[in-house]
Order: C-alpha cells, then sequence, then structure tokens
C-alpha cells in the first residue's frame, strides 16, 4: 500500500495549520519513507507532530523544484539524502515585482546539510518510486507562457520542475509540486519512463489559476486518458477547484488529509 498524506497546503479544515505551500509525506508498500517538497517554514513539522509522524525516520526527501514555497522548510531538516534537479537552486524573481521566489538557500549550503543528488534525468528513489527529472514539454497547450525571470531579465520557465511517478498495483500514481512543466506532459512523462500507461492518480499542485484553455484542456486529458483519481492541491485556484469537482468524484485535498492506494 503507498500512503500520502499532506503535512502543508494552501487549505486546511482548521485542525492543521497551512501555508501557501507544498510538503507531502509518502510511505510505499516497502516501507521507505519519503518527503516530497517541505512548504515554506517549519510548518510541515508542526504538522507532522499533530499527525504522530516521525520526520527524523525520513529515508530521503526530494525537492520537486526550486521556489520558495516548495523548499524553503529545508533549513529545518539535515543529514539526510536530497534529490533534485540541478537547476532548483537558480535566483529567480517574479517578472512584475522583482520579488525573489527563489529558495533561501545556496547549493553550497545545501551539500553541507545533505547528501545531495543532483539529476536531470529520471532517477530511482526506491523500489517502485521514480524522481521524474526535467519533463519533456511536448503538448501544444502547456508551459507556453510564464511569470517568472531570472536576474539578467530573461524569462525563466522552471526547467527545475519534477515529481514522482509510484509504481502501484493499481497503476501510475503521479505527483506533481506545481507542474510548471504542465501537469499533463509531466503525467505523460512518468509513463514514458516507467513503461505504464494505467494512470491510477494524479496528486498536488496543477498550476492553474483560472479557468480557461488549459484548465479545460487538462480535465478533457485526464479524462480521455481514465485516470481515476484527481487530487488538486496548492497552486490550483478555488474557480478551478470547483470545475474539477463537477468532473471527478474527488475533493480537494488539505492539510492532515491521507491518501491510501
Amino acid at each position: 500500500m503507498t500512503k500520502i498524506t499532506v503535512l502543508t497546503d494552501n487549505r486546511s479544515d482548521g485542525k492543521y495549520l497551512h501555508e501557501h505551500g507544498l510538503s507531502l509525506y509518502i510511505t510505499t508498500n516497502t516501507n521507505k519513507k519519503i518527503l516530497f517538497d517541505t512548504g515554506q517554514s517549519d510548518i510541515f513539522l508542526k504538522n507532522a507532530e499533530t499527525l504522530g509522524i516521525d520526520v527524523d525516520s525520513v529515508d530521503v526527501v526530494v525537492l520537486s523544484h526550486g521556489h520558495f514555497d516548495h523548499g524553503n522548510g529545508l533549513s529545518f531538516l539535515k543529514n539526510k539524502t536530497l534529490i533534485c534537479h540541478p537547476d532548483c537552486f537558480t535566483k529567480r524573481y517574479r517578472k512584475w515585482t522583482m520579488l525573489n521566489i527563489g529558495l533561501n538557500t545556496s547549493l553550497e549550503k545545501i551539500q553541507e546539510r545533505f547528501n545531495l543528488i543532483l539529476s536531470k534525468k529520471p532517477y530511482t528513489v526506491c523500489e517502485n518510486v521514480v524522481f521524474i527529472g526535467e519533463v519533456p514539454r511536448n503538448n501544444a497547450f502547456e508551459a507556453k507562457s510564464t511569470p517568472f525571470r531570472f536576474k539578467n531579465k530573461k524569462d525563466d520557465f522552471v526547467y527545475d520542475d519534477s515529481g514522482l511517478a509510484i509504481i502501484s498495483d493499481l497503476g501510475l500514481i503521479v505527483i506533481s509540486g506545481c507542474a510548471h512543466s504542465g501537469i499533463c506532459n509531466t503525467v505523460e512523462y512518468a509513463k514514458e519512463i516507467t513503461g505504464i500507461e494505467k494512470v491510477h492518480a494524479v496528486i498536488g499542485g496543477f498550476h492553474l489559476k483560472k479557468v480557461d484553455d488549459i484548465a479545460l484542456k487538462t480535465i478533457e486529458y485526464f479524462k480521455k486518458n481514465n485516470i481515476d483519481n484527481v487530487y488538486p492541491c496548492h497552486c490550483v485556484k478555488d474557480c478551478v477547484m470547483e470545475v474539477f469537482s463537477a468532473h471527478f468524484s474527488n475533493k480537494p485535498i488539505s492539510a492532515g488529509v491521507m491518501l491510501n492506494f
């Protein structure tokens, strides 16, 4: 059984703390413990304590991409294996405000605190779990524009964006941090690298901010591929959540929610 517990999300039922960020605690049928993202503060640790989860027992940490709301919580961890894309430690900003949205740490400091594994290519985290690596952007509707830039004013398309592909008896479970590469592109690449066509669940941030052509084509893609369970969270706006809820039976997830597959 694969169990996924939401430690940090933008939303909460009131019992758990929340913030703009994402952190998931994953246990697999081989009893491996994976922390996927850490949010932007120590909220993931506080909610883990409330849930009775010992984060110290985590075997490996995976960072989806180098944005503050997914990786600044790394400052509360050390002496772990950390897997991420080599571009995660790039300085980056919002286009219009030049607000720093990158990590509050450097590659050098991370190397001091973690056993760091950098990979653009898919990387086996443990049995039945693969770090997806850099996602090819092949479809015609996702990841065609970006609100981010580098200090030199060039567009930042967040090529370090990645996720996890978990192989289960039910099919693939695909987990994304923000899906800046496009959630459909991410799912397609997860299928390609694992050789598994059946996708049982897609969980995480889809970076959909409005009900537009991209959101509607994403729903169309999920339906066409007969994806059983769709769990948008974090960077999906409420208006988009409502449309997803009208098409899929799964409720939006929030801090404290546990999913079993």
